[in-house]
């Protein structure tokens, strides 16, 4: 085990016992230990991440695997709105009295390789009557819930449950939040689970 890992805000090699920040200079420090561009370009190949994204990815393609997310259609202007629908965004209008769960169920239905990562707080402040679209959309499509849970105090993020809703709306959200109660975020001020 490491005693210690240092990365750079852009990432970092680590190559033949050294730390190499993936700046500017990294070329000429990774030919200098033997690394040629090739070897650079693969370096990725070697990773821990890459290497679970290509065992749990069943597309083929984990160079674009594309997870999308929901977000306030006001952030949706251009030339934000471009951006964000290239990396999976969904504009969510509120207004609308349309069934977005019946929507996105239809699509995760119809979808290959359907990915959708959802905060159920719906908002940056406390909320203890977390949204349940999620839950309805997965209850709808017929699949799993992952249990994501991103934990600032421990610099880490898992995902050790998966829940496969059963109808018990109640029953269900007891043991979500129960899963995430010990999570802590940047903020734990503004994170509850509510009575559960």
């Amino acid at each position: 085990m490491l005693d210690m890992i240092k990365c750079s805000t852009g990432g970092a090699y680590y190559a033949r016992g050294e730390w190499v920040p993936a700046d500017g200079n990294a070329p000429a420090a990774l030919a200098a230990k033997g690394f040629d561009a090739a070897a650079v370009a693969t370096a990725k190949t070697g990773t821990m991440a890459y290497n679970i994204m290509q065992a749990h990815n069943t597309s083929g393609d984990a160079e674009n695997l594309k997870i999308n997310f929901l977000m306030k259609k006001e952030w949706f202007f251009w030339p934000l709105g471009a951006f964000f629908r290239s990396i999976g965004g969904i504009p969510v209008y509120r207004g609308k009295h349309t069934s977005m769960t019946d929507a996105l169920a239809e699509t995760a239905r119809n979808t290959p390789h359907f990915r959708l990562c959802v905060t159920p707080e719906g908002t940056r402040s406390l909320n203890p009557e977390w949204k349940k679209g999620f839950y309805f959309i997965a209850l709808k499509a017929n699949i799993p819930i992952l249990l994501y849970g991103l934990d600032f105090e421990r610099k880490l993020i898992e995902c050790k449950h998966v829940i496969v809703p059963t109808g018990d709306v109640e029953a269900d959200m007891k043991l979500i939040k129960t899963y995430y109660k010990d999570f802590k975020g940047k903020k734990p001020e503004l994170f509850t689970v509510g009575d559960i």
